[in-house]
């Protein structure tokens, strides 16, 4: 959605535009009221316009089109029977889900009739099938070549209508990406093939006017640049030019030098090209009001401009004394013109927002009275070793410090890895002189952390080399799935023991296998779904009780029997026979056990065996003597690492919306939104669930205020990282990367804090302390 923004209105989309993006059925950011130039070309006579394709044309611009056929960018549903089918298909050869096709073949399917068509004067063609693609396996996914041979017989099918159609003799195909992808699929952050989507600009009568280039170009280097490099907004005014309306109000792209040598007489070309200034001028005017651009600048400032208002006076009086002149070359006109566009459309891009710096500063000042705060409690309530005192400080300093870099920011993995590593080699070192058990244990856990670390690449750099979840587990199904069925044992068993211990042996284990089952069965349905090559040779060997229903119904069927299962254990303890402590004890180990059944669920299938190394974790931690506080860093150390150990980065992009919309029928802002924050945070809260299980059992268990200080120590680290985060944003603000890097940081920060520390941290980990330690 932004980007279609800057497409057509030519002006810089905000951050908000970005976070509205996800909400699938907002229509507040609706551009119906604003100057694009889909509503100048229907000011005209006749000017009709029809849409086929990525149904965000819809909610833009409601009641704009003659015709639409409008398909979800977000939620692709498969029907029963194709499922069935599949499933029951023993050799899934073709992997070309609806995702890749039906959505492509909806804009198809209208392509001829509309080229014979004269009733419209423009036509949209969203098409996601490549964008898809990517999405699912990246730009070297073997479904991505015969998608882009099939996008080049569309463009050769309408060039040759408009060679052949007389009513599209004078017409222009522009065709362009949106925005591009990295080595992972993903698109959002500051990557060149996320920033550098193609642009041609085809139509017949181009051949007369222009030589063309050289095709196919050169081999481009890492920076994706084959001819020339434009920004997406100059496609707004290029195309008020080409088709003869005016520019919009709020455009800050500048007409495309190329295309404007269809105009034979210069004097075309130079009232275009002062048309555009003059209306990014008015732009200049409004944002820079203390400055009186009808006076001649000072010559001496012009030498040496201090300022992007003061650099933009002396372009534009270059531009009034050219303009003055009723005679001269065309290039004397057209030089001063292009250059003060391009300055003002890089002075005015990087200053699109305008910063309440007052607002900013009382925001930093509450952080920083919350991290006093915290501090204050922690140094009551919290009672440390001065090594673990110092591990918290390195912590927490050390991340402020990469908080002002954006390498470091987009590599945030890397730190939290490190830290990690240190601290449990610490540990180890501690121990030294332990028993064996606990020396076994944290070897095991530093070799169980090393394959966390490996899981999932993530982050810029490299997030596309090879891995264990994409590399390893995608091309050998039967370990993928071997694995996973011992996840889903591995938890059934559990849940056995804990969920109806009062219940006969036969009767809870007959639960724990219905619940189970179910989740596996919805697992491979939706697997099979969203990427059947993962089952390729096995899903004949995969029990699937629930194929017969669709694949929400599925889900709705596990959640029935997740929710059943959590109140049947909270509200246990009012049946007579049981002990209160036993009660309380048992009924957070059940928690914890059917919540690791929810993540499951809500997981990609990649990365449900990692669950099986949380428990291998859990287990060697409880092995260690560890005190409250040390229990707290490690994991605050292990929520951070296994966030992006499931694949998370700082990226708007790798936010996961896969199972966002498991076992709901309609969009519902609030159930998609606590799916997507449980499905993208599914590590962290794992390992929030598990703090209380180690926290009664330390060695500071004792201690009436340990939950209290695992709570200060936290939230002292929460508030910290906000004010860090807050500082960078508040002094990088006019940073090149600031909308791409910092600003998509201070989002997540967000969802830490709010979601992880307030919801799940404090309120659940709470929740789950109380029913689990002594009365």
């Amino acid at each position: 959605m932004p980007r279609v923004k800057a497409m057509t209105t030519g002006s810089i989309p905000s951050f908000l535009d970005v976070i509205l993006n996800f909400a699938e059925s907002d229509t507040t950011s609706t551009l119906a009221n604003q100057d694009t130039w889909l509503a100048q070309l229907r000011a005209k006579p006749q000017g009709n316009i029809v849409m086929y394709g990525d149904d965000t044309w819809l909610k833009l611009f409601p009641d704009t089109f003659l015709r639409a056929d409008g398909t979800s960018s977000f939620f692709v549903s498969v029907s029963d029977t194709t499922i069935q089918n599949r499933l029951e298909n023993t050799m899934i050869t073709e992997v070309c889900v609806q995702d890749f096709t039906e959505v492509d073949n909806n804009v198809t399917r209208h392509v001829p009739r509309e080229l014979h068509e004269s009733d419209w004067n423009a036509m949209i063609m969203h098409y996601l099938g490549l964008d898809h693609i990517g999405h699912k396996s990246g730009p070297r996914s073997p479904h991505m070549i015969p998608k882009q041979k099939e996008m080049d017989t569309i463009v050769k099918q309408i060039y040759e209508a408009m060679e052949s159609e007389s009513h599209l003799l004078s017409s222009v195909l522009v065709l362009c990406g949106d925005h591009g992808m990295n080595d992972a699929g993903n698109h959002g952050g500051s990557a060149p093939g996320e920033t550098s989507p193609a642009l041609v600009f085809i139509s017949p009568k181009f051949k007369d006017v222009y030589p063309g280039l050289e095709s196919p170009s050169p081999p481009p280097s890492d920076d994706f640049q084959y001819y020339k490099t434009v920004e997406q907004s100059d496609i707004v005014p290029t195309l008020a030019g080409l088709l003869g309306f005016p520019v919009p109000l709020n455009n800050l792209g500048v007409a495309i030098d190329e295309v404007l040598e269809y105009w034979y007489d210069d004097s075309s070309v130079i009232q275009l090209m002062e048309e555009n200034s003059q209306q990014i001028m008015n732009i200049v005017r409004r944002t820079m009001t203390d400055i009186q651009f009808e006076e001649p600048p000072n010559p001496k400032t012009c030498l040496d401009p201090a300022s992007d208002g003061e650099a933009l006076h002396c372009a534009w009086e270059e531009v009034r004394v050219v303009l003055n002149r009723s005679s001269g070359p065309k290039e004397d006109k057209m030089a001063p013109l292009a250059k003060f566009m391009q300055i003002a459309q890089q002075r005015m891009s990087s200053a699109a927002s305008n910063y309440n710096i007052l607002k900013l500063k009382a925001g930093i000042s509450m952080a920083a009275i919350s991290v006093v705060l915290a501090l204050v409690s922690v140094t009551i309530l919290v009672k440390c070793t001065a090594a673990t005192a110092m591990w918290s400080i390195a912590i927490l300093f050390a991340y402020g410090g990469i908080m002002f870099a954006s390498s470091f920011v987009e590599e945030e993995q890397n730190f939290w890895y490190w830290m990690a590593s240190g601290w449990l080699a610490w540990i180890c070192m501690k121990l030294g002189n332990g028993n064996s058990t606990q020396t076994a244990s944290v070897a095991a856990l530093l070799f169980v952390f090393r394959l966390l670390r490996r899981w999932n690449q993530t982050g810029q750099k490299h997030t596309g080399e090879p891995d264990i979840a994409k590399s390893f587990l995608t091309t050998h199904p039967y370990v993928l799935w071997a694995l996973v069925f011992a996840s889903y044992a591995d938890i059934g068993l559990r849940i056995s023991r804990e969920c109806l211990p009062k219940a006969p042996r036969a009767m809870s284990t007959l639960f724990a296998i219905a619940i189970t089952s179910a989740a596996f069965s919805f697992k491979v349905s939706f697997t099979n779904a969203d990427a059947p090559e993962l089952l390729k040779g096995v899903q004949a060997l995969l029990i699937t009780p629930l194929k017969g229903l669709s694949l929400i119904d599925q889900a709705t069927v596990v959640q029935v029997g997740i929710i059943f299962a959590v109140l049947y254990t909270m509200f246990r303890p009012v049946f007579p026979g049981y002990g209160i402590i036993k009660n309380r004890q048992v009924s957070a180990t059940a928690l914890r056990d059917l919540l690791s059944l929810f993540l499951m669920t809500q997981t990609r299938v990649t990365n449900i065996p990692m669950f099986l190394l949380f428990q291998c974790s859990i287990s060697a931690l409880q092995k260690m003597d560890l005190s409250g506080m040390e229990v707290t860093v490690t994991v605050v150390l292990m929520q951070f690492s296994t966030f992006f150990a499931f694949g998370g980065s700082n990226a708007i992009s790798s936010i996961d919306l896969s199972s966002a919309y498991n076992g709901v029928r309609g969009y519902n802002i609030m159930a998609v939104g606590i799916l997507t924050f449980l499905s993208n945070w599914a590590g962290p809260v794992w390992w929030a669930s598990a703090a209380t299980s180690l926290l009664v059992r330390s060695r500071s268990a004792k201690e009436q205020s340990v939950l209290r200080g695992h709570l200060a120590l936290l939230s002292a680290l929460t508030s910290g990282s906000i004010l860090f985060v807050m500082l960078a944003c508040t002094v990088l603000r006019t940073h090149l990367f600031v909308w791409t890097v910092f600003s998509p940081k201070y989002l997540y920060c967000m969802a830490w804090s709010i979601g992880q520390h307030l919801a799940i941290n404090v309120v659940f980990g709470s929740l789950l302390y109380h029913l689990e330690s002594p009365a």
